[in-house]
């Protein structure tokens, strides 16, 4: 789908009474896109949704048998929107409640997050993840200049918000602990998860450390490795530590001893970036 085709779609969606811009997010807006990629648009709005309209719109573009839902259908964070199919293109719509992107931006300024429970995210969605598709994405749609100026206060991971994120490693250093008392039970899953979490901090810390932003665990890993000062070998350490993962304490010890020196490698990382 064309820039010029996107930005006449944002056109149409921000006459949809509730949505107050678009915005173009995923990889299309890194400029990291395949061929397969979906593209993914955030439509920004406040209450009411307008969500007949919207459905009108979709079945004009996408064909009559397109819908999107109600704000919230899909959980607390991801929201809601429509998966559809737009000029042959896979096209995205995803809600993004601008009262709570703002305050989601405040939190961030403040070095405030959460990670939130939410279906197919397993680290968790972090709150700050909103702040960064703003700064990350491409503005489609605007006419109030709101998405511009939250753009202005997300340009750059707010300092705070990167030192909380290197101070959260605790964690990871506590679950190399309780991992290790599942060991003799060869508890893998248990264990799996654990370094699952200890990974996604690892990786969110390195970002903090770097003043980058990222919103979610979808190519964290390689993200992170591809940082100035990070870990060497970062990322295929990372894939070996989950290969020793079978059952064998053997084994599973040896993975969190290699979870235990990224850990620290980790921290070392994030204080020469951090210079």
């Amino acid at each position: 789908m064309s820039d010029a085709r996107l930005r006449e779609l944002a056109a149409r969606l921000v006459a949809v009474p509730g949505v107050v811009g678009v915005l173009l997010g995923g990889s299309r807006a890194r400029g990291t896109h395949t061929p397969d990629s979906d593209t993914d648009l955030g439509l920004y709005y406040r209450p009411p949704l307008d969500v007949d309209a919207l459905n009108a719109l979709a079945r004009q573009v996408a064909g009559p048998s397109a819908r999107v839902t109600a704000p919230g259908e899909w959980g607390p964070w991801v929201d809601g929107g429509g998966w559809l199919t737009v000029d042959g293109a896979a096209v995205d719509w995803i809600y993004r409640d601008l009262d709570r992107v703002t305050r989601s931006v405040e939190a961030a300024e403040e070095g405030r997050y959460r990670f939130h429970a939410q279906v197919g995210h397993p680290l968790g969605v972090p709150d700050f993840g909103y702040a960064g598709e703003v700064a990350l994405g491409v503005i489609l749609a605007d006419p109030s200049g709101e998405l511009a100026a939250l753009r202005t206060r997300t340009r750059t991971l707010p300092p705070a918000l990167g030192e909380a994120l290197v101070a959260g490693l605790w964690e990871a250093d506590f679950l190399i602990g309780v991992a290790r008392k599942a060991v003799s039970r060869g508890d893998s899953s248990y264990i799996a998860g654990c370094l699952f979490r200890i990974v996604g901090i690892c990786a969110h810390a390195l970002h903090g450390a770097a003043g980058q932003w990222l919103v979610n665990e979808k190519g964290a890993v390689a993200a992170a490795s591809a940082l100035t000062g990070a870990p060497e070998r970062f990322r295929e350490r990372v894939d070996a530590l989950f290969a020793a993962v079978d059952g064998d304490p053997a084994h599973l010890s040896t993975a969190l001893d290699t979870a235990a020196d990224l850990v620290l490698e980790t921290a070392d990382a994030c204080a020469m970036m951090a210079r």
